[in-house]
């Protein structure tokens, strides 16, 4: 008997993001999202709805199709619209971080267009789990909580996120979940661990470097470029190898760890600059094959904490304190009240102790399994209402 299919639309997510945190949750998300449609007796169809990037796609398009949103799509909504209307429904994950009005007018109608198209053309929209917020303006904050109310439900990811939907749309359904980048599938390399010499990861976010070296617009009392320079430093001074990682490469200089990568590696050729990934579970595999990671990018933590790779998350948002405090990881540094020196010192008393971070990192995945139960069920009574009979 064949299997009746149920065309899923998944909105802002992508297949071959540079940043391989959006990498990570559409894998992870349809990871999920096949094992719930397929425990029905169904098989998805999917089709990811979303911005072109620039690598190589590292999703197949036998896994999927893609359809590219841009400004021409939005102002010409047809084949948007027909592309939305073939599904049973819209998962919208919004980037991980992107349904907010801190970012510009354009990206913002972006992102709140497409999910009104998803509601006037009557298909169920459901946000995945994600950030909300923060909303500050108007009209911006008004149609952000038109979109909530008229959504299947919303799915935070965090305790702020959820307060947030409650706040600007209390009577939509609401419910709390992990990040969906837990359960990314990887090659588990935790066999490599535990070697003579520790191998040590550092993930110098682009981002975070070159704020360094220019404005401030996060906050950050921490000089990330100067943190970064003496934790190489330091860890080749404990004897450690050093590997120098990317997750997020970026078309603009000021977004991408792969340059960044490249100047360290030149002034300390003894470290070891890691080829770039080529997809978000290459990258979790290779995380979990060393001994500890220091990372600015918080789906290379995500990947960490879930892989058993003890870690220390730099925290320059509000999304690092509320996905990780949501399952109980506490480490992580919060450049926004520490200095440099200070900041040096909690990262080094992380690597000392780093068997108790790894035992933290278990308590956490046993959170996280029963946060993300709280998504899949929300799936199943989505899938089992609009199932083909």
């Amino acid at each position: 008997m064949t299997r009746s299919n149920i065309a899923i639309g998944l909105l802002w997510h992508s297949a071959n993001s540079g940043n391989l945190g959006v990498g990570a949750l559409t894998i992870a998300n349809m990871s999920i999202v096949r094992e719930v449609v397929e425990s029905l007796g169904l098989k998805p169809r999917f089709t990811i709805i979303g911005v072109r990037d620039r690598l190589e796609p590292y999703v197949s398009p036998d896994e999927a199709a893609t359809f590219e949103v841009d400004s021409r799509a939005m102002l010409d909504p047809r084949r948007l619209w027909a592309t939305t209307r073939a599904q049973d429904c819209i998962l919208d994950i919004g980037g991980g971080d992107s349904f907010t009005d801190i970012y510009a007018m354009r990206r913002y109608a972006l992102i709140w267009g497409a999910k009104a198209i998803a509601i006037a053309a009557g298909r169920p929209l459901l946000f995945s789990p994600q950030t909300i917020g923060p909303f500050s303006r108007q009209p911006h904050t008004a149609l952000a909580a038109w979109a909530m109310r008229h959504a299947e439900a919303v799915v935070a990811r965090d305790d702020a996120s959820l307060e947030a939907v409650r706040v600007m749309a209390p009577n939509a359904r609401r419910l709390l979940s992990a990040d969906v980048a837990f359960a990314l599938p990887f090659e588990d390399r935790s066999r490599e661990r535990g070697g003579a010499i520790p191998r040590v990861g550092i993930n110098v976010s682009g981002l975070l470097f070159n704020e360094a070296h220019g404005g401030n617009r996060f906050g950050l009392d921490v000089n990330y470029a100067d943190l970064s320079r003496q934790l190489i430093e330091s860890f080749r001074a404990e004897g450690a190898e050093v590997h120098l990682i990317t997750h997020a490469l970026a078309h603009l200089p000021a977004d991408d760890d792969g340059g960044v990568a490249d100047q360290l590696a030149a002034e300390y050729p003894w470290a070891i600059r890691v080829p770039d990934f080529r997809g978000p579970s290459e990258a979790k595999s290779y995380i979990s094959s060393l001994d500890f990671l220091v990372s600015g990018r918080m789906h290379a933590c995500i990947g960490a904490v879930s892989s058993g790779t003890p870690v220390v998350p730099i925290a320059y948002s509000r999304k690092f304190k509320g996905v990780f405090g949501l399952v109980g990881y506490p480490w992580m540094v919060d450049v926004a009240g520490k200095s440099t020196a200070e900041a040096l010192a909690y990262v080094m008393d992380g690597f000392h102790r780093r068997a108790e971070l790894a035992a933290d990192s278990r308590q956490s995945m046993q959170k996280v399994g029963g946060l993300l139960d709280n998504y899949r069920a929300e799936l199943r009574r989505l899938f089992e209402r609009i199932a083909p009979r």
